[in-house]
């Protein structure tokens, strides 16, 4: 979907593009991100030491996939890696497991990064509007970053009017899915909020939804409420940026049973 301007990228990978799976215990369902930074000399060296680090995970049984996404718009050399939506309890469980690869990691991938950041992605259901059971994988997600103005009040207005674009877009049934997640743990700077968007192909990321977003709204709530809305959300918006990621199964570390 054509991502429009600043907030208005409703009409924008847990989250990831492939639908939110439950947690395997109650509680919060939470998805992990680490965000690598490349240099452009080190681009082919880096990939290959994450296909090392993967094989190490292969022969050591590691349970837990992560979703490989490369940045294509923003800084086309920044790689993205999250794993499956999980409970808080399952990443004690992961940082146990994968420390047999550690060495693997430390000597195959991190000599070729410039940076990484990592943060934790709360999934939000109740402001998403995904498909019933799991979605398939897709080639792209619009990933959009909302940094909102300071205190409380900002974050519940931002919620509150995200929960009823949500309620409208399952109530019409509206042509796009989408998934906000919460970010927890991100650091100084980090997102509030993201929202990200599936798309099967550039083109798909070109085309302009019918209804727009607003128009959806308007549809189902009114005119006057619907502008209500969108003034709510945007009262609140500090800064906002989007970019998009394409999905790389070279990269991908896929659990095998075993």
């Amino acid at each position: 979907m054509k991502p429009i301007t600043p907030w208005l990228a409703f009409s924008f990978t847990l989250l990831c593009a492939t639908g939110v799976q439950a947690a395997d215990t109650t509680g919060p369902s939470v998805i992990r991100d680490y965000t690598d930074i490349v240099a452009p000399a080190d681009q082919q060296a880096y990939e290959t030491g994450v296909k090392n680090f993967n094989e190490c995970l292969h022969q050591h049984g590691f349970k837990y996939t992560w979703k490989a996404w490369i940045h294509e718009t923003g800084n086309t050399y920044a790689y993205s890696y999250v794993s499956d939506p999980l409970s808080w309890e399952s990443f004690d469980a992961m940082s146990v497991a994968g420390k047999a690869c550690d060495q693997a990691l430390r000597t195959a991938v991190n000599p070729h990064l410039k940076s990484e950041t990592s943060t934790f992605l709360e999934v939000m259901p109740e402001l998403s509007h995904m498909p019933k059971g799991k979605a398939p994988t897709s080639a792209f997600i619009e990933v959009t970053y909302f940094k909102l103005k300071p205190g409380h009040e900002a974050s519940e207005a931002f919620i509150a009017g995200a929960k009823k674009i949500a309620a409208a877009a399952e109530k019409s049934n509206w042509v796009v899915n989408y998934m906000i997640g919460a970010v927890r743990e991100g650091d100084e700077g980090a997102p509030d909020f993201i929202l990200v968007i599936p798309a099967k192909s550039w083109a798909d990321i070109g085309k302009e939804p019918d209804p727009s977003v607003w128009k959806m709204i308007e549809n189902v709530y009114g005119k006057e409420a619907g502008q209500a809305i969108r003034k709510s959300i945007n009262d609140v918006l500090q800064n906002v940026s989007a970019h998009v990621d394409s999905y790389s199964a070279d990269l991908t570390y896929t659990a095998t049973d075993k």
